[in-house]
């Protein structure tokens, strides 16, 4: 039986853009956060409201999902303010890809490509993700807005999920394909943005770079 990765992992069409994405952001919420021990939960938390961020920049179809929200609590307010117009999906099931809403909700989207980021990522994203992949959906997992119970069991995770065909990725690495080239100057102000928000180092390197440019500019040179 051949190892070789599926064609879609492969070459120009493996990479994201802003016309073939559709992101779905599972469970991001205070029950899920208080048991998060893979990352720094504050490390997710900037990571994933980046993400949210960025995809509004650039226009990506985004949907919020929770799992029983009235014990496990809304979804994080800093992530809810992206998208303050958008109620949560609210799911008992466990695996996101089993509620029809969700499902649903991404098929009116007509994009293959679907990016998800959960909590946990063992149960939560796993799940979806390995689903999602075997009905022909191309799952990009981002791993640092992701999250598990212990390191082991997100990187098990990550592995199981790679078995299945899920290509995992870290949230500045997609919205770097998503921009893909700087002389599109409209989304690359609003991706300056978010990452001098949430870039960590790349936000301080391209605050110094500013000072430069400015510094420049104002000897005229």
């Amino acid at each position: 039986m051949s190892t070789s990765p599926a064609p879609s992992h492969r070459g120009l069409e493996a990479l994201l853009t802003p016309q073939n994405s559709v992101l779905v952001l599972i469970d991001h919420q205070p029950y899920q956060f208080a048991n998060l021990h893979s990352h720094e939960p504050t490390m997710v938390l900037n990571n994933v409201i980046g993400l949210a961020k960025a995809a509004r920049v650039y226009k990506v179809p985004t949907i919020l999902t929770t799992v029983i929200e009235e014990r496990g609590g809304y979804l994080v307010k800093g992530l809810q303010d992206v998208f303050p117009e958008q109620k949560p999906i609210d799911r008992t099931f466990i695996n996101t890809w089993e509620d029809s809403r969700v499902v649903d909700a991404v098929k009116k989207t007509d994009r293959k490509k679907l990016i998800i980021a959960a909590l946990w990522t063992e149960i939560c994203l796993a799940m979806p993700a390995i689903q999602a992949a075997g009905e022909g959906y191309d799952v990009y997992a981002v791993t640092d807005a992701s999250g598990g119970v212990s390191r082991e069991a997100h990187e098990m995770a990550v592995r199981r999920m790679q078995m299945a065909g899920v290509t995992p990725i870290t949230w500045m690495a997609v919205v770097a394909e998503w921009q893909r080239d700087w002389a599109r100057e409209d989304s690359a102000t609003g991706l300056a943005g978010v990452l001098s928000e949430h870039g960590g180092g790349s936000a301080v390197a391209f605050a110094w770079e500013l000072q430069l440019l400015a510094g420049r500019a104002g000897k005229g040179v």
